[in-house]
């Protein structure tokens, strides 16, 4: 029940459809676009078609009838045992027994490369994904970015892509100033400096490590008084606690007080200020790329947003060449709602400023200048309202917007026991990826953020993460791969050894319904990642995992695979031997086709737990 038998059959039909379109049944132009799927209940064979369904109407007669005829034009192939016809139309496939086992032969053969395509040979597409601000560590919420983009760049390899994932590093704009002077500020502080430190900086204490770090370094080479700094400034903001115990704003703006505290801090600095703005972004940026390293997430290219600041006024150029920019109030605007979103964007401020969308029609122009066929950008859900603006600049480009596939990834909420860990990464009280992996491990975090839909919140359960119990479904899963292992050191140290040959021969002995159950679900693989991949959707391939583990699991406590004589120092009867090796047979198969799908996961396979 390989894929190359889907394929075989898939051929078959479309022989009998010719046959049917020579003699008239069927119009020349029909096209076959029916579906050849596993059957879930054994009566019903081993495989179905809705092809007389879709092809009906067509034939301008009744499903059954067609049917009949379809069946009547199939060719002979020595793999089919029978072909029956069910219910309004569906043709039934009952294949021979040796064709069911194909699927095992097909994974002893191609081992690590079982269920691999070259369905998508040549096309190159790109996977942009995290490209969190580099102002601070990578928090819990960062990590389901990274697991699903990583997960979905492996699976789209695995069906043929040349995949490209990016990082995408903001390091220009606002943020990259707010982080500038918070770090200045932390400078001054550690010079002797008494400062009032902005409500709207950086407040974490890598903040004031990247200080200390550059007071080393250069002393007070850079100190300049705080009444300097502040001078002019707009008063900060001042909260208090009401009787609700909400915050509210009692006087003061934030933003313009951090606003005034750059401005100072670009003046009194001169060109010193790179110094600071470079050495926070470079610090937080390498503790980034080692926290992704060690989460097993790795980029082909890290894409600086700085380095397509020349590539921006070209751009905006094009699109006013075209007629869809216009001014309003000292702004330039570009026309999107011509191309379907909600309202026009602003894409230079009257200030003379590009804003960031204008920057992010740069990159994107970019990213299909580079050759991709396809972009792939997983975004946080909080930026659904970005979509319809980037798709709506492509298509003034003239590029087609389907080229793009943006995937919303949901929130993650972090819990610990009825407590649920709020997160802010400028008052520096937030729980980071590398707290996650550190209590629950790589592989708990990996399969947990991609275990459910992406546009489904995740509730992340530390403790469930950490249990060892059929409940942990990551453990659930690795737990039968480590037991097929086990099974084999027993063999091992009985001094007996895995015969493939003679289990490939005695493989006609898997008659039990667990069996052909487990078999079917193996020859299922293929299929399965190139719907995970095509689709996006690796939590298809974790319920796929969890469905074969427990499957695994359930057979394995039924039937014994190593002869009860092994133990008790009799001697094994022949027949014991031989199915042995079957059953052996079919626990290396289930184990690789684990570790397959573990690995494309970025989760290890153990051999023992």
């Amino acid at each position: 029940m390989s894929q190359a038998q889907i394929d075989t059959l898939a051929s078959l039909f479309d022989d009998a459809i010719k046959t049917l379109q020579a003699d008239g049944t069927l119009p020349d132009d029909w096209q076959n676009n029916s579906q050849i799927t596993r059957t879930k209940d054994a009566s019903h064979g081993d495989f179905a078609s809705n092809i007389a369904m879709t092809a009906a109407k067509a034939a301008k007669t009744n499903p059954r009838a067609l049917a009949e005829k379809i069946v009547n034009a199939l060719p002979d192939n020595k793999d089919i045992r029978q072909v029956d016809i069910a219910g309004p139309g569906f043709i039934n496939v009952f294949l021979n027994a040796e064709a069911k086992f194909a699927v095992l032969d097909d994974i002893f053969n191609q081992q690590e490369r079982f269920g691999l395509s070259k369905q998508f040979d040549g096309q190159k597409v790109q996977v942009e994904f995290v490209s969190a601000n580099p102002t601070s560590s990578l928090h819990v919420g960062h990590g389901r970015g990274a697991a699903f983009g990583m997960s979905v760049s492996n699976l789209l390899e695995a069906v043929g892509y040349d995949v490209t994932r990016e990082y995408y590093v903001n390091d220009a704009g606002r943020q990259m100033d707010i982080l500038a002077t918070s770090t200045y500020l932390r400078y001054l502080e550690a010079n002797g400096e008494s400062v009032q430190f902005p409500v709207n900086g950086y407040q974490g204490d890598y903040v004031r490590d990247i200080a200390e770090t550059l007071k080393n370094q250069h002393g007070d080479s850079y100190v300049h008084g705080f009444s300097q700094v502040i001078k002019n400034v707009a008063e900060d903001a001042q909260f208090e606690i009401n009787a609700d115990g909400k915050k509210v704003l009692l006087s003061g703006d934030k933003e313009a007080h951090i606003d005034g505290l750059i401005a100072n801090s670009k003046t009194l600095l001169g060109n010193g200020y790179e110094l600071f703005l470079n050495a926070a972004l470079s610090s937080i940026l390498a503790d980034i790329k080692d926290d992704l390293n060690d989460f097993g997430v790795s980029y082909e290219c890290w894409f600086s947003e700085k380095s397509i600041d020349a590539e921006i006024e070209p751009v905006l150029q094009i699109l006013d060449d075209k007629g869809y920019l216009y001014e309003k109030y000292g702004n330039i605007w570009f026309k999107s709602t011509d191309f379907g979103d909600e309202k026009d964007r602003v894409v230079r401020r009257a200030n003379g400023q590009s804003t960031y969308f204008a920057s992010d029609i740069a990159y994107h122009k970019n990213k299909f200048d580079r050759g991709f066929d396809k972009v792939v950008n997983v975004w946080g859900a909080d930026h659904h309202g970005y979509v319809p603006r980037v798709r709506a600049a492509l298509l003034a480009l003239g590029i087609n917007a389907d080229r793009l596939d943006v995937v919303l990834v949901q929130f993650v909420a972090l819990w610990r026991g009825d407590e649920k860990v709020q997160m802010s990464s400028r008052s520096g009280k937030f729980v980071t990826l590398r707290e996650l992996r550190q209590e629950v491990g790589n592989d708990a975090a990996r399969f947990y953020y991609v275990a459910r839909k992406p546009e489904v919140h995740v509730d992340f359960d530390l403790e469930l993460a950490k249990s060892q119990s059929k409940d942990n479904l990551v453990y659930y899963i690795q737990y039968a791969h480590a037991r097929v292992c086990r099974v084999l050191e027993k063999l091992a140290a009985s001094g007996l050894d895995v015969d493939d040959a003679i289990g490939a021969q005695q493989q006609h002995l898997l008659i039990a319904p667990a069996e052909n159950e487990v078999i079917k679900l193996l020859a299922a693989y293929p299929t399965t990642l190139l719907r995970s991949a095509t689709g996006y959707e690796p939590h298809v391939l974790t319920n796929y995992l969890k469905e074969l583990a427990a499957l695994f699991h359930g057979w394995y406590d039924s039937n014994r695979i190593l002869p009860v004589s092994l133990t008790s120092g009799e001697t094994p009867t022949q027949a014991e031997l031989d199915m042995m090796q079957a059953r052996l047979r079919l626990s290396k198969a289930v184990r690789q086709v684990l570790a397959n799908g573990l690995g494309l996961l970025g989760l290890s396979a153990p051999s023992s737990m």
